[in-house]
């Protein structure tokens, strides 16, 4: 490439003096589309597209350093770094500097002299001034970021002087040029600095101090060269008094700057590290800080003390970070945590946890500074509240020493509150508040311990996998203690009895301690580190901590229980413990450990409410030893009861009784021990589960009788403005006691004095105080009823856990069944009210059961034993309901109860069924309509279940809104397709029947016949039958295809189509032998009234399934031509070729000549031809002509009458010599028929006899000799020859043009 390449594009000069060429441009973009590609590539806003565009431009120009395509990209590049869109400009700088960065030959002065020259800041115009600012300024931040600028001086020195001029246009680009000179300058060498640093830096110190940028860059040279900038602007003291509001200044604009980034600025770390450099940092913080930035009231300058804060906890000491975590910034930071709860206001707290997180996570190997740090930020407090959460992510990152002392100051703080180590304060609100117990110390000890205790079950309930056992013990022992116990007298073998309370533990502060102990029981029960809920010793955490409670109990003289125990609560504490013991040697059964845990759990709760739990204690050590096949003791007492009710039922009744406790531990021991206890459920314990169930139902269909009498009332009261019958009867006697209210001579009355007015008002103010009162009431007892119907729920769905455990752990035991009609109770009265989110999340589960748990289980009941009548008849029923419902998704669950049924009676086997049937065989009985296989023994009768299911097949296709739908019956019949050769005679009754129970009839079938279920129950003459009835009745409905006036008539067309369509494929799919000359005739018959609205909505479905089975038949659809705009079409010619509508026309002058197409469009005169459906690809003039009247033509579709006899033996002229290959085709016999073809029989005939079974019509059939005319003419148009097409196409060309 040394002559110069048209392509190569010109410098600015050359294109002034000699102009651009369009030659080299169209040079260039044909040898060069995919280069040029890059650049567009570039500019687009996806990062990783304008990377990978970059990437290829770098590949593309490696290979090609010397060529033209350099000079223009950097050209390109350049032009780039000024375009009008903003968000482009950056992509072609990075691009940019990508590319100096790889070519280091390309010099960078002379780039940026090429950029200076595009831009040149005196010459531009007005309107051009800021694209120009910015591409300097990207143009010097290329080559920056090539990294080859603070090597090259000469080029430093230009971009240097460059920002400088750039700096003064500071409408425009505001600070940038100042802080990417700052950005280049931290760069270089200390020498090239000494060099440069007198041209960048005044030595005035109110201009360093005028900008964060010019302060920055002294920070920079102070750092680097010191010595340089002491000569230059001399000893300089930022910190001294008379600088500290400059530096306050300074920080604020730095604020200001970075308010949208929200991140911290630069100067500001640079001055705090130079503050602790100097040890300065005391008075930094204190008056730059503190009272400087924080008393300004302006958010950007808090946020930035809060980042500095955040950001110098790695760099204080220990002393520095008590002065920091003292002070104003953190009680501030305290209240921004406490106001900003709304949803748009902007939250530090996630960025100041991120701070946090990371100094704990850099500083491993200082846990006293750990310590410190997390102790501060624990201490600041609202009124005794700590800001920040009970669950803090951060204490993940604690090291264990200092877990361990974090811990122990928690439990120090929770004994004995230190108030005066706290950064306590109150927010404006608070301290306008008025009421004196808000600030009470009290009050502040209650909010500290209540956040303490809960945070130590957070730090268990994170890091128990991480925690030693010894600090996990620690801390549940604590729990335990300050829920249940008090101190009388301190002892050395209890630890938790050396440290004393400095205030009182409170009856509230001790209810919130239980509750957390009862969630850090959660955690240990579910979380583990050997086993679950297991100690490395192999036993429960439960069981240490029954130990431990013992423990206690047994010193009675040092502790004490918050409720005292009685002799008899102590009796069931110690048989608990023996029997703890008892089950030891059954710890290998699953159930025992269930019933371990449920004793511990009843146990631990004796300690809680002694008064409710002994009696159930005792009740489940009974059923522990009666389910372990012990004999329980005889009492002395008391006489054993012989009416004593099974112990499964007593434990079902225990079970329900700690479900309504709200307590999710209870839930999941409660599911635990049913699991175990469910294989002895006895129906009498299943139906306490119902009954609560159904109790549930009725207390809740009063509820919501209620709840709609009383929201009447209440619209009423609004409508009345709260006022009632009643209450204007009183009000109207109070007013005529008044007098207020006068008769007819109440003119000729005096007016009221004073005092009776005064007494009239006292009336009126009682009455409506009372109203008032009345009013109130109802709403409170409105508000207890959804309080009542709320908690009833809650423990309806808890109950349901049992249900789901015994439909998923025992699913052949036949007491499952008894579950179907008290689940769809709940489904039903749920889908009608399911408003609230609980009536929802009841639903919900309840479907899922029923559905997944239940109706899809892949076991089931194998024993019925004499349920097999009553489930008939609950079959029955189950139908009958789901027809009487008010909507199909709940009528759907009662029809996959029956299918489930049906399923049950069907896998299972009763003797007296085949015996039954044997002696209906020998009465006489046809054989072949009774069951066999294993239908003949199983439970299900046949003839019941066939009579339901066809009276609801019979009400769905006959009542109108029936709820009812098609994939019921689809499941049906795919899942039990026996009943299919009694219910399909149905649905071919009601094919021609009134327009909805046709086409719900033919949808059915289209989806029925296609079973391979419902095929396999049907002998070979059966189904012929069923076929040829099939093709029957859809024969009669298309006798009046193409006369659809309505949307009904014509969806029912539709169906008949369709059904037709599906039946020959099953036709050929089964090959089957139908007569089809019945239904030819029709569809021929019908085909002219079906073209007439051929335009009409919705007709071109219609059309598609007529010509899909028209050529299921050998009838091939003609093609329409196009015809010219104004030719007008002949009285001879057919529908199909009807001119169609031209939507807007050309006038001549626009028009393009017409040239000869090559599809075999018509003659010159213009006369249209209507094709058939083996038309050539192409076909010529002479052609045509030649192939003129070889072949009988066929118009429209329709078979012509002017045909070669049909015993000719000759061959047919429109038969085309066929290849080798062709005649073994169709030499070959039928497949379908299982009848070759007559020898006497020209060839051409037996090939279009051949070819109706390969499109499903299937077989011979005797027919007349007009029929068989004219199914042979129908086949002639299938031949795949060429002549025979073009001869066919003038056939018709012919025929159109005839008068």
């Amino acid at each position: 490439m040394e002559s110069r390449d048209p392509a190569q594009p010109m410098s600015p000069g050359e294109a002034t003096q000699s102009g651009a060429r369009p030659a080299d441009r169209y040079g260039l973009l044909k040898h060069s589309r995919e280069f040029l590609d890059f650049f567009w590539d570039i500019a687009k806003p996806e990062q990783e597209t304008r990377l990978a565009a970059t990437e290829k431009l770098l590949e593309y120009l490696r290979g090609r350093p010397k060529g033209s395509e350099m000079k223009y990209a950097l050209k390109r590049l350049i032009t780039g770094l000024g375009v009008g869109r903003e968000t482009a400009r950056p992509c072609y700088s990075l691009a940019l500097a990508q590319l100096l960065q790889s070519f280091e030959d390309l010099p960078l002065c002379s780039i940026l002299q090429q950029i200076q020259e595009k831009y040149d800041l005196h010459q531009v115009k007005k309107a051009m001034l800021r694209p120009a600012l910015f591409a300097n300024l990207f143009g010097v931040l290329a080559l920056f970021q090539s990294g080859r600028l603070v090597k090259d001086q000469e080029a430093l020195m230009k971009s240097v002087k460059l920002l400088q001029a750039l700096a003064q246009y500071q409408n425009h680009l505001q600070e940038q040029p100042r802080k990417a000179l700052v950005d280049i300058l931290s760069e270089v060498s200390k020498a090239t600095l000494q060099e440069i640093l007198p041209e960048v830096l005044k030595a005035d110190l109110n201009i360093i101090l005028s900008s964060p940028e010019q302060l920055e860059l002294f920070l920079l040279a102070q750092q680097k060269v010191p010595s340089k900038l002491k000569k230059l602007v001399g000893s300089v003291n930022l910190f001294s008094d008379e600088n500290v509001p400059r530096l306050v200044n300074v920080l604020k604009m730095a604020a200001s700057s970075v308010k949208k980034d929200r991140k911290l600025p630069a100067i500001a770390l640079d001055l705090l590290r130079l503050a602790l450099k100097e040890d300065k940092f005391p008075r930094f913080w204190k008056e730059v800080v503190e009272q400087g930035l924080l008393k300004m009231q302006f958010w950007p300058a808090s946020y930035l003390c809060f980042r500095l804060l955040g950001a110098a906890l790695p760099l204080l000491t220990k002393e520095q970070l008590h002065l920091v975590m003292q002070g104003d910034v953190i009680r501030h930071y305290g209240e921004h945590v406490c106001t900003a709860k709304l949803p748009k206001q902007f939250k530090f707290a996630p960025e100041m946890d991120d701070y946090v997180g990371t100094f704990l996570e850099g500083c491993q190997d200082d846990p006293e500074r750990q310590l410190a740090v997390l102790v501060a930020f624990s201490s600041v407090t609202n009124q005794g509240l700590p800001v920040t959460p009970t669950f803090w992510r951060v204490v993940r990152f604690l090291s264990p020493p200092a877990l361990q002392g974090y811990v122990a100051w928690l439990r120090a703080m929770f004994l004995q509150p230190d108030l005066d180590s706290l950064v306590d304060f109150s927010t404006n609100n608070q301290k306008k508040a008025q009421d004196s117990s808000l600030h009470m110390p009290e009050r502040a000890v209650f909010r500290l311990r209540k956040w303490i205790i809960f945070r130590l079950v957070s730090i268990v309930d994170s890091l128990h996998l991480e925690m030693e056992e010894a600090l996990t013990e620690q801390v549940a022992r604590f729990c335990l203690f300050h829920s249940f116990f008090v101190t009388k007298k301190p002892t050395s073998q209890i630890p938790e009895t050396k440290h004393p309370f400095s205030f009182p533990l409170e009856n509230q502060a001790r209810e919130a301690v239980s509750s957390a102990f009862f969630s850090l029981l959660q955690t240990l029960s579910t979380q583990f580190k050997q086993a679950p809920g297991q100690t490395q010793g192999g036993q429960p955490w439960t069981y240490h901590l029954v130990q431990f409670a013992d423990l206690l109990l047994n010193h009675s003289h040092n502790v004490t229980t918050v409720t005292p125990f009685t002799a008899q609560q102590r009796q069931a504490w110690d048989r608990m413990l023996q029997t703890l013991k008892e089950l030891e040697a059954h710890s290998a059964e699953a159930r025992a450990a269930a019933f371990q845990h449920l004793l511990l759990l009843v146990g631990i709760h004796l300690l809680k409410s002694p008064a409710e739990s002994c009696d159930l204690l005792g009740d489940i050590q009974t059923c522990i030893r009666k389910s372990l096949g012990e004999k329980p003791r005889r009492s002395r007492t008391k006489t054993i009861d012989p009416q004593e009710p099974p112990w499964v039922e007593v434990l079902v009744e225990i079970l329900l009784a700690l479900l309504a406790q709200p307590s999710h531990l209870m839930r999941q021991v409660a599911r635990s021990v049913f699991g175990h206890i469910c294989s002895h459920l006895t129906p009498r314990a299943l139906q306490l589960i119902l009954d609560d169930k159904s109790e549930e139902g009725e207390d809740n269909r009063s509820s919501e009788s209620e709840e709609e009498s009383e929201g009447e009332e209440s619209e009423e009261e609004e409508r009345d403005g709260d006022v009632d019958q009643g209450f204007r009867e009183q009000l109207m006697t109070v007013l005529q006691a008044g007098k207020a209210l006068g008769g007819e001579d109440s003119e000729n009355e005096e007016e009221l004095g004073d005092e009776a007015m005064m007494a009239l008002d006292q009336s009126l103010a009682s009455l409506f105080a009372e109203q008032k009162l009345r009013i109130q009431a109802r709403r409170d007892e409105k508000n207890k009823l959804q309080k009542e119907k709320a908690l009833r729920r809650d423990f309806q769905i808890r109950v349901l856990d049992l249900v789901e455990v015994l439909v998923t752990k025992q699913p052949e035991n036949a007491l499952v069944l008894e579950l179907l009609e008290p689940l769809l109770s709940i489904i039903r009265r749920s889908l009608r009210s399911s408003s609230s989110k609980q009536e929802q999340d009841l639903l919900h589960k309840t479907a899922r059961i029923f559905t997944h748990h239940l109706c899809r289980a892949r076991r089931y009941c194998h024993d019925l034993g004499e349920r097999a009548g009553a489930l008939h008849a609950q079959v029955e029923r189950l139908v009958q309901q789901a027809g009487r419902q008010p909507d199909s998704p709940t009528a759907l669950y009662h029809f996959n109860a029956s299918l489930y049924l049906l399923r049950v009676l069907k896998g299972n086997t009763a003797e007296g069924c085949v015996h039954e049937t044997q002696e209906k065989q020998k009465a006489g009985t046809d054989p072949s309509h009774m069951p066999t296989g294993p239908q003949a023994a199983s439970c299900l009768d046949l003839n019941l279940v066939t009579r339901v299911y066809s009276t609801a097949l019979s009400s769905f296709l006959t009542k109108r809104n029936s709820p009812l739908t098609v994939p019921m019956f689809l499941s049906l019949f795919s899942r039990h397709p026996v009943l299919c050769q009694s219910l399909l005679p149905i649905l071919v009754q009601h094919i021609t029947g009134p327009v909805r129970p046709r086409h719900q009839a033919c949808l059915l079938l289209q989806k029925t016949l296609s079973m391979r279920e419902v095929r396999s129950c049907f002998e070979d003459p059966e189904w012929k039958q069923l076929m040829g009835q099939v093709l029957a009745k859809v024969t009669e409905n298309l006798r009046v295809l193409g006369e659809a006036q309505t949307k009904a008539q014509h969806q029912q067309a539709l169906s008949s189509l369709e059904l037709l369509n599906v039946l020959f494929r099953t036709c050929k799919h089964e090959k089957l032998t139908l007569d089809l000359t019945v239904l030819l005739g029709v569809l021929q018959g019908q085909q002219q009234s079906l073209q007439q609205g051929a335009h009409s909505t919705g007709s071109s479905r219609l059309h598609d399934l007529y010509w899909q089975a028209m050529k299921t038949l050998g009838v091939q659809r003609p093609k329409l031509e196009k015809k010219d705009a104004k030719e007008i079409p002949s009285a001879t010619q057919s529908p199909i070729s009807k001119k169609r509508k031209k939507k807007g026309f050309l006038p001549e002058t626009k028009k393009r000549k017409k040239r000869k197409s090559e599809d075999g469009t018509p003659a010159e005169d213009g006369t249209p031809a209507a094709t058939g459906g083996s038309q050539p690809p192409s076909m010529g003039r002479k052609k045509r002509n030649r192939t003129k009247a070889k072949v009988p033509a066929q118009a429209n579709g329709t078979p012509t009458t002017k045909s070669p006899a049909p015993g000719a033996p000759t061959r047919s002229p429109s038969t085309p010599a066929k290849s080798p290959k062709l005649q073994k085709k169709n030499q070959k016999p039928s497949q379908v028929n299982g009848a070759p073809g007559s020898p006497t029989e020209p060839a051409g005939q037996k090939q279009h006899q051949k070819a109706l079974p390969k499109k499903g019509v299937l077989g011979k059939s005797p027919l007349s000799a007009l029929a068989r005319k004219k199914a042979r003419l129908s086949l002639v148009i299938r031949s795949p020859s060429l002549l025979q097409s073009g001869a066919k196409k003038k056939a018709q060309v012919r025929k159109a043009g005839k008068p």
